[in-house]
């Protein structure tokens, strides 16, 4: 029987008058899988902070097993500015006493793609977002834990990235995992259960995100029934209530009671929003052409001889390594960059928008509806018929009064939505998209991927999240980082696969350098003995001058002598070291 790591029991928690669980009672066992889901504010974060003792709770109680070791991944990513990324992830340990454990191999190898002194010394201040996450994930997966809480794992990881995050921790089945993200594939890949936090409660589903999506549309057709027979009530009760006399007297009253329960009980519509075609203008049969095109950021080329061709209708995905060019290749696309080679051939009736990562075109001052009156007052929605910015907003999910906040109060989510919105006001027939999911819950998503499914204009998308790629886009494009652009029938496995032939083909000669046979391994072997003998030896003796430099400290010849002599040891100590890594190295090879 799995043992019982963590306890919930009847707990609430509330920030200011917003109470964000409720009652909830849960619990968490060896080996679990669970995957948390809901709207962006429900207290999917807090859930995660409340069961790692984190946050405490207004009531109830949060009981763990007394040798249960926890982790937690929380989305921002902090550490010392000027701590390199050896001491955030490993803190004072020396070289040799962690090199040669394989799993903390793996987990660099995986993450940051190599296993080398140049990662190791980087300050943290220095990192991107992407490579900050990476630090804070190594730091948790090194660890032998019971349980690890991620929240927001996969933000600023690429695709390949994601993918081997998800079969490292399936192959770490003895290890419970709650996760956070709205990575779809991922919570695909990784979990067993759901849970949806909504309304100050958690509701509980078997299986993964598919999963989870069927059961919901059960239980909601199953909720339908129970409704309809409801209305079916609420029609005859009412139709009773107004028969006249008889039926305001006293004698009949509990059956007015009951009326008045249904209607009560009666819940609002649901917000489903109007499915709208921006796409008016009409695309030629030209959008872009790219013949043998060469690009470059400064000094450094990223695309060379490109031949591409984009039609109209295309809905194309953009996978790629970090720093291969696909923002370039978007830029370049719209006019931002200009090829340093070749002929881009750009459609006389293509309107392009190109959504981009950043937010700085947003005045914070600027109201919502503001923001969206500054592209259009009016849209149209054909057939004849326009929506006022207002109702556009509405329609989109900024009511009546949130249409009046200042842009810079805003949520990383709502500020990409309110700048798709202006987007999408200006009837573009090309749309190129880069990163647009960053910020966004799932239910927002899946608002957007029905929105584009409507989209009748060119798309072009850039994003790390592969479920939402693999929804919208029909063909594929990669860039391994080798200048070339490639088309990718078989989508983003066949993007890992010939990611994988490159890594591979990339790190063959040197195996066919190392040693196989058995002779020579003996003698590795032997080296290595040599080698740890002679850094006890030396590790000895830097410490007896220690112990000798506290007891000279008024005898200036002897400690200059000291001095110089442990200066000459550790610097003997660090080459041994050294060493030692290439031997083991050579060993596991």
């Amino acid at each position: 029987m799995a043992r019982n790591v963590v306890n919930i029991e009847d707990v609430s928690k509330a920030f200011d008058i917003k109470e964000l669980l409720v009652g909830v009672s849960l619990g968490i066992s060896e080996g679990d899988r669970i995957g948390i889901v809901g709207r962006n504010g429900s207290g999917k974060s807090t859930l995660m902070k409340v069961m790692a003792g984190i946050e405490p709770p207004d009531s109830g109680r949060v009981t763990k097993s007394n040798s249960a070791k926890i982790g937690l991944l929380s989305q921002v990513d902090l550490a010392n500015p000027e701590s390199t990324v050896g001491e955030v992830v490993l803190g004072n340990a020396e070289k040799h006493e962690w090199a040669s454990d394989p799993n903390i191999r793996e987990v660099f190898t995986g993450l940051f793609g190599s296993f080398d002194d140049h990662i190791f010394d980087r300050k943290f201040g220095q990192l991107s977002g992407g490579e900050r996450r990476r630090v804070g994930l190594a730091k948790l997966l090194i660890n032998e834990l019971d349980l690890i809480l991620l929240d927001e794992p996969t933000n600023h990881l690429d695709v390949e990235g994601v993918a081997w995050l998800a079969t490292y921790l399936n192959n770490r089945r003895g290890l419970a995992v709650v996760v956070v993200t709205h990575d779809r594939w991922f919570l695909d890949a990784v979990t067993d259960r759901t849970w949806e936090v909504v309304e100050g409660k958690v509701e509980e589903y078997d299986g993964g995100y598919s999963a989870f999506v069927l059961s919901k549309a059960e239980r909601s057709r199953q909720a339908s029934v129970m409704d309809q027979r409801r209305n079916m009530l609420i029609k005859k009760e009412l139709a009773w209530l107004r028969r006249g006399a008889p039926a305001r007297t006293s004698k009949p009253k509990f059956r007015i009671d009951a009326a008045n329960i249904l209607i009560a009980d009666e819940p609002a519509p649901r917000d489903q929003g109007e499915l709208l075609k921006f796409a008016l203008n009409r695309l030629g049969k030209t959008v872009y052409e790219a013949h043998h095109v060469q690009v470059k950021l400064g000094e450094k080329e990223l695309i060379d001889d490109l031949y591409w061709n984009v039609g109209p209708g295309d809905r194309i995905g953009i996978v790629g390594v970090n720093g291969a060019g696909k923002t370039t290749l978007m830029k370049t696309l719209t006019g931002e960059i200009a090829p340093t080679a070749g002929k881009l051939v750009t459609g006389v009736t293509v309107k392009a928008a190109f959504l981009t990562q950043h937010l700085d075109e947003l005045d914070p001052t600027w109201r919502v509806l503001e923001a969206v009156e500054k592209v259009a007052n009016r849209v149209e929605i054909g057939g004849g018929r326009e929506l006022s910015a207002s109702q556009l907003c509405e329609r989109l999910g900024f009511d009546r009064e949130s249409q009046w906040t200042p842009v810079g109060d805003l949520s990383g989510g709502e500020k990409r939505r309110l700048q798709l919105t202006r987007l999408l006001m200006d009837s573009p027939n090309v749309l190129l998209l880069d990163e647009p999911t960053n910020d966004f819950d799932i239910e927002t998503l899946t608002e957007l991927e029905d929105l584009l499914d409507s989209y009748g204009g060119t798309l072009i998308v850039i994003s790390h999240d592969r479920y939402f790629l693999e929804r919208v886009c029909d063909r594929f494009v990669g860039l391994l980082g080798d200048k070339k652009v490639r088309d990718l029938p078989r989508g983003v496995d066949e993007y890992l696969e010939q990611r994988a032939e490159s890594i591979a083909a990339l790190s063959a000669p040197v195996k066919e350098k190392k040693s196989s046979n058995a002779a020579e391994e003996r003698q590795l072997k032997k080296d290595l003995t040599r080698v740890e003998r002679q850094m006890e030896k030396c590790g000895s003796r830097i410490a007896d001058l220690l112990k000798e430099q506290d007891n000279s400290a008024f005898d200036a010849e002897r400690l200059i002598a000291i001095s110089g002599e442990l200066t000459e040891l550790q610097a003997e100590k660090s080459k041994l070291e050294e060493e030692w890594l290439q031997l083991t190295l050579s060993l596991d090879a």
